[in-house]
């Protein structure tokens, strides 16, 4: 606090005179109308003012107590005195004072010298309103945020303030800061009563408060209306019991006594009885209020009239039913279909000559007819759902659609309920419930392609229809019985995803009843030629193009290239071939550059591979005797096992082991 003092204070007469003037504010404030509190402060200040002989008291509020912005909102001063600004800006115009009255420091300033050298932009703004000596005190309730300050000032001559009236004025500008956070308190109430009122009668809902100790209800004119009360009718507890359906007393009664006991909030939906015997549906939401104290005696709450509601609701379920046993009659044959269209193969039979390939297929037709779980193995773009559909052909479920499950195109989130189906409400979204894969596959055959990719939360539940053909919707306590043929596909390898824990053990060997390993096509070059003509057949009836001949080097390249696309690569080379093609005779050229870069860039185990099964190839996969892969390579038969095993080479379909 800044003092400097000039001369003695009033005489004690004026003291009495200022200590009755602050009795009588106190005692008239206290009762005092919010919507006379900012005369009668003005009218305070004037009194105090005239009392003391001083030229102007203001009273300023920081809205949102921001004391960028300073709104002067009670003001006594002579006209004669220079004007102030009703909004201002406090920290430019008075940083040293703001920062001051921000710690709830009160400042007493004699005459302006005594103001410090940080206080010189106060120290302007002062002389700019002609201030000589000043009192200004911060405004705040009960220790809690400053929002404004009321300010006593001299502009015809300098005073000092003593202690004992600095602590009446601090009297004084408590007495204001209690009327106008009263003022405002009442103000908040009358906006939030009239914005509740607005969106209860919005939302059509009606208000009640139960007193728990005497069982009497407040009520609202709509819940009056929604229970068709009397206006005048005194209103309890059993009041509103007598109108509820028997068969809902039960769960309402404790719905209601559960809130009371545990303070947990409560929605209840159920129906009354009117006295013209018609049923209306009513939900109630409520919870228990607790007093200062701790104590509780009132519980509070809404009702909404939903019986327009829950007739809709009784319609579509009917109609859903309805929907439901028409929709079952075809629901598998068709639920898929226009996908498996979208997801045929470009070519309708299976291309290739090679021995790989003949073997291949040969274990396919041993293996349809049965309804053995099939693996089928191989890098990407071989053809693994090309050889899934020739199971499926030829298997007895061939006149049920095969449906499809990409597990690495779902998020690991819809996985389950994409294979297992949902009930309504099973999670945030769920808005319908929806039949899942192993349901639609019922009686035919499920293809989950890329189960390598399968999260481990779903592994365990797919291990457990495997095992039993059984499962639950997600959401549902319901266990559903399924007879289907499970076909699986992977381009990893599982046998190391089990050892490293990526896939479960238990699983794979489920999964891994009869696999068929595809080689990819840098394995089977044979291949290629039947193949590139059957794609040019194919895209010859797209393009309206006719190609009577390939030219041989052609061949040759495609048969050199590495293939790290395998056949999905191909097919897009010769589409591209065939677009930019004039004549009939066709040249095709393999990616040089990717060509190039796979040959420098593999590594001294790709090499060491791919010559193993080159001899291998040529040996017919004989690996001992004359002749044989392992007299060939120079090694011993063991020394050739054990790399054939590093290098994750078999002969299809040799079973792989897992190593615990």
């Amino acid at each position: 606090m800044i003092q400097s003092r000039i001369k003695p204070e009033s005489d004690s007469d004026e003291q009495m005179q200022f200590k009755s003037i602050l009795l009588e504010i106190s005692t008239f404030f206290i009762n005092l109308p919010s919507d006379r509190i900012d005369s009668q402060i003005e009218r305070a200040q004037t009194r105090i003012c005239e009392l003391l002989d001083l030229d102007r008291s203001s009273l300023w509020q920081a809205p949102e107590e921001n004391f960028d912005t300073l709104e002067l909102t009670h003001i006594h001063q002579p006209p004669e005195c220079p004007s102030v600004t009703p909004r201002i800006n406090g920290k430019d115009l008075f940083p040293w004072v703001i920062s001051k009255i921000l710690a709830g420091e009160i400042i007493a300033i004699s005459k302006m010298t005594v103001l410090p050298a940080e206080a010189a932009k106060d120290l302007e703004t002062f002389r700019l309103y002609g201030t000589k000596s000043t009192l200004l005190i911060p405004l705040s309730v009960g220790g809690g945020a400053v929002f404004g300050i009321i300010s006593f000032a001299l502009i015809r001559e300098e005073r000092s303030w003593t202690d004992e009236i600095v602590e009446e004025f601090q009297l004084i500008a408590q007495i204001f800061a209690n009327a106008l956070a009263r003022k405002k308190a009442e103000k908040d109430l009358r906006e939030n009563s009239v914005r509740l009122s607005l969106a209860t009668d919005g939302a059509r809902a009606g208000l009640w408060d139960m007193n728990i100790n005497t069982k009497s209800v407040w009520v609202t004119e709509k819940t009056r209306e929604l229970f068709h009360f009397s206006l005048d009718e005194k209103l309890t507890y059993e009041s509103f019991f007598r109108l509820i359906h028997h068969d809902d007393h039960e769960k309402v009664h404790q719905a209601m006594e559960h809130a009371i006991r545990s303070g947990v909030e409560f929605m209840i939906e159920y129906r009354l009885v009117l006295p013209d015997g018609n049923v209306q549906w009513i939900v109630s939401r409520g919870k228990r209020y607790f007093e200062s104290t701790g104590e509780s005696d009132h519980l509070m709450g809404l009702s909404l009239g939903i019986t327009e509601r829950k007739q809709m609701e009784e319609l579509l379920r009917r109609q859903l039913c309805e929907i439901e046993r028409l929709k079952s009659q075809v629901e598998k044959e068709n639920i898929y279909l226009r996908e498996e269209i979208e997801l045929q193969s470009m070519h309708e039979e299976i291309v290739g000559r090679s021995p790989a390939m003949k073997q291949i297929l040969a274990l396919v037709e041993q293996v349809a007819r049965m309804d053995t779980t099939v693996l089928i193995e191989g890098e990407t773009g071989v053809g693994k759902e090309l050889m899934a559909r020739a199971v499926h052909r030829l298997s007895t479920r061939k006149d049920w659609p095969m449906v499809t499950v990409n597990c690495a195109s779902l998020p690991p989130t819809l996985m389950e309920s994409e294979l297992f189906g949902r009930e309504k409400g099973a999670y945030t979204g769920a808005m319908t419930r929806m039949t899942g894969r192993f349901e639609a596959a019922d009686g035919a055959t499920l293809f989950l392609d890329e189960i390598g990719e399968l999260p481990q939360d779903v592994q365990g539940k797919l291990l457990r229809v495997l095992e039993e053909g059984r499962f639950e919707r997600l959401g549902s306590t319901k266990t559903l019985q399924v007879n289907v043929r499970i076909i699986a596909a992977t381009n990893r390898n599982l046998v190391q995803e089990a050892t490293k824990g990526n896939f479960r053990k238990d699983l794979y060997y489920r999964l891994n009843v009869f696999p068929i390993a595809i080689p990819p096509l840098r394995e089977r070059p044979e291949d290629i030629p039947p193949l590139v003509w059957a794609f040019v057949r194919q895209y010859e009836k797209k393009m309206g193009k006719r190609i009577d001949h390939i030219t041989r080097k052609s061949m040759e390249e495609l048969k050199q290239y590495w293939w790290p696309g395998n056949i999905r690569e191909l097919r897009n080379i010769i589409e591209y071939a065939m677009i930019v093609n004039r004549g009939k005779t066709l040249e095709i050229h393999a990616p040089r550059t990717k060509s190039s870069e796979n040959s420098a860039s593999l590594t001294l185990k790709d090499v060491e591979r791919k010559h193993i099964m080159d001899v291998l190839r040529k040996t017919g996969w004989r690996l001992t005797g004359q002749d044989g892969a392992a007299e060939i390579l120079g090694l011993k038969r063991t020394t050739l096992q054990s790399k054939m095993k590093k290098l994750g080479i078999r002969r299809p379909p040799i079973h792989a082991e897992i190593k615990s």
